[in-house]
C-alpha cells in the first residue's frame, strides 16, 4: 500500500500516437500510389504522328539525315502507316540509297496492295538500280491502277530517261519519255516531281535551256533536295555557266556533306574552266569522302596528268583502271574498259602517263587494250597510238612531244 505510482511520460505517449498516425497515413494515402519496387516506371508514349511531322520539318530545314532517322522512328512507332514507308523511301532514292529504299516500298505495298503510287515508286527505285524490265512492269501496273496520277507519269518519264542514258532503250524511248513528262505536268503542274522528271528528259536529250528552267522550277518548290541542285548544276556546266554551276554544286554539298558527288562535279567544273589547281583540290576532297570509289581515283589521276604530275597520275589511275590496295589498306575494284567517255579518258591518261615515264611495257598493254576494247572511238584510237609513239621516241632518244588525250566534252559521274 505504500508503493509509489509511476509518473506518466506524456512526451513518450505523444510520440507513440504520432508514429501510429504516420503509419496509418502512409498505409492509406501513400502506399497505394507508390509503384512496386523493381518494376519499370511507365513513361508517356509519344504520338507516332509527331515523328513524321518532325521529319517533315527537318526536310524544310534541309536536314535530310535527321529526317530519315525520324521517319524510321515513325515506322517503329506505327508500323502500319503506309505513308511513312513511302516518305522514307522517296528520301532514300533522292540521296542514292536505292537498295535501302526498296524494302520500305515493298512493306508499303504489303500493307496496301492497291496503292498505285507505292507500286510506281517501286518501279522508279528499280530503274535507278538498273533493272528496267522490272521497273516497266511495276510502272505499267501502277498506270493500270490509276491512269490519271501525275506522279506515276513522272516516275515513268524518269525511268525512260535513265534507260536512254544507259543506252538500253529503243527508238521510241526518248519520244515516250517526253510524252510521259508532258502528261505529268498537264495532270499536276504544282508537283515538284513532274518538273524534276521533265527537266531530266530535256537534259538527257540536250535541250539544256529548257531543262535548266524545269530544274529551277522544281528547286523553287523544294530547295532541300540535293539531287535537284546537282541536276541543275550539271545542266549549267553543260551550258558553260561555270560560276553558277559551282554555286549549285555547293548547295548540294551543304545538304549532303559526306557525299563525294558534289565535290566531284565542282572538280570537273574547274577542270573544264581551265583551273586545274582548284580542280585537284576538289578532286582530293571528293576522294576523302569516299576512298573506295575508283571513279574518284580516275578523276584525280586524270587531273594530275593534266598538271604534268605523272607519278601521282600513275598511282591514282592505276587504282582506277587496274584496282588494288591503297596505302591505307582500302581495296579498290578497277573499272572495266567501256565506251563511257570518262572511262576511256582514264585509260588514255593512264597509258600516256606510263609512256611519258618510260614505263612502256605497261603503256603498250593499255594501248592494245584500247585498240581492241573500244576500236570504234576515234579519240580512244588516237590516244592509244600516241602511247606507242611516245615509247618509240623514248627508245630512239628523240624529243618527246606532249600528246594530249582528247577529253570527254561533257564531264559526268
Amino acid at each position: 500500500m505504500n508503493r509509489r505510482r509511476r509518473t506518466v511520460n506524456f512526451w513518450l505517449v505523444a510520440f507513440l500516437l504520432g508514429a501510429i498516425g504516420a503509419f496509418v497515413y502512409l498505409d492509406v494515402y501513400v502506399v497505394p500510389t507508390t509503384p512496386p519496387l523493381f518494376v519499370p516506371t511507365a513513361t508517356p508514349t509519344r504520338d507516332p504522328r509527331s515523328y513524321a511531322q518532325e521529319a517533315a520539318q527537318r526536310m524544310t530545314e534541309g536536314k535530310i539525315s535527321q529526317a530519315i532517322d525520324l521517319y524510321n522512328q515513325a515506322i517503329q512507332a506505327d508500323p502500319k502507316n503506309v505513308s511513312n514507308y513511302l516518305s522514307l523511301a522517296q528520301l532514300q532514292v533522292y540521296i542514292g540509297q536505292y537498295k535501302d529504299a526498296q524494302p520500305n516500298i515493298e512493306n508499303a505495298i504489303l500493307l496496301n496492295k492497291n496503292n498505285a503510287e507505292a507500286v510506281a515508286m517501286l518501279g522508279w527505285d528499280e530503274a535507278y538500280q538498273g533493272d528496267y524490265l522490272s521497273a516497266k512492269a511495276s510502272l505499267d501496273k501502277a498506270l493500270m491502277m490509276n491512269p490519271n496520277d501525275a506522279l506515276i507519269y513522272a516516275y515513268y518519264a524518269e525511268m525512260l530517261a535513265l534507260e536512254y542514258q544507259d543506252n538500253k532503250g529503243d527508238l521510241n524511248t526518248t519520244t515516250n519519255a517526253s510524252d510521259y513528262s508532258k502528261k505529268a505536268i498537264a495532270l499536276d503542274p504544282n508537283l515538284m516531281e513532274v518538273h524534276r522528271a521533265r527537266g531530266m528528259v530535256l537534259e538527257f536529250t540536250s535541250n539544256l535551256q529548257d531543262a535548266a528552267t524545269e530544274y529551277k522550277t522544281a528547286i523553287s518548290m523544294n530547295p532541300n533536295i540535293a539531287d535537284l541542285h546537282l541536276s541543275y548544276g550539271r545542266t549549267l556546266l553543260l551550258m558553260n555557266e561555270y560560276a553558277q554551276a559551282v554555286d549549285e554544286f555547293s548547295l548540294a554539298s551543304a545538304l549532303i556533306p559526306t557525299d563525294p558527288l558534289p565535290n566531284l562535279y565542282i572538280s570537273r567544273t574547274y577542270d573544264k574552266a581551265g583551273d586545274v589547281a582548284k580542280a585537284i583540290q576538289y578532286g582530293e576532297q571528293a576522294l576523302k569522302n569516299d576512298p573506295t570509289d575508283p571513279n574518284l581515283y580516275g578523276n584525280l589521276g586524270s587531273l594530275y596528268y593534266r598538271n604534268k604530275e605523272y607519278d601521282k597520275a600513275i598511282a591514282d589511275l592505276s587504282l582506277a583502271v587496274r584496282g588494288g590496295q591503297t596505302p591505307e589498306g582500302k581495296t579498290i575494284q578497277g573499272i572495266p574498259l567501256s565506251y563511257d567517255s570518262n572511262v576511256m579518258l582514264y585509260y588514255a591518261r593512264y597509258g600516256l602517263a606510263l609512256a611519258r615515264q618510260n614505263q612502256c611495257n605497261e603503256a603498250v598493254q593499255i594501248s592494245q587494250a584500247m585498240l581492241q576494247g573500244v576500236p570504234n572511238d576515234e579519240d580512244a584510237v588516237y590516244n592509244a597510238h600516241a602511247m606507242v609513239t611516245i615509247c618509240q621516241e623514248n627508245i630512239n632518244g628523240t624529243p618527246t612531244p606532249s600528246p594530249t588525250p582528247k577529253p570527254s566534252p561533257t564531264p559526268k559521274p
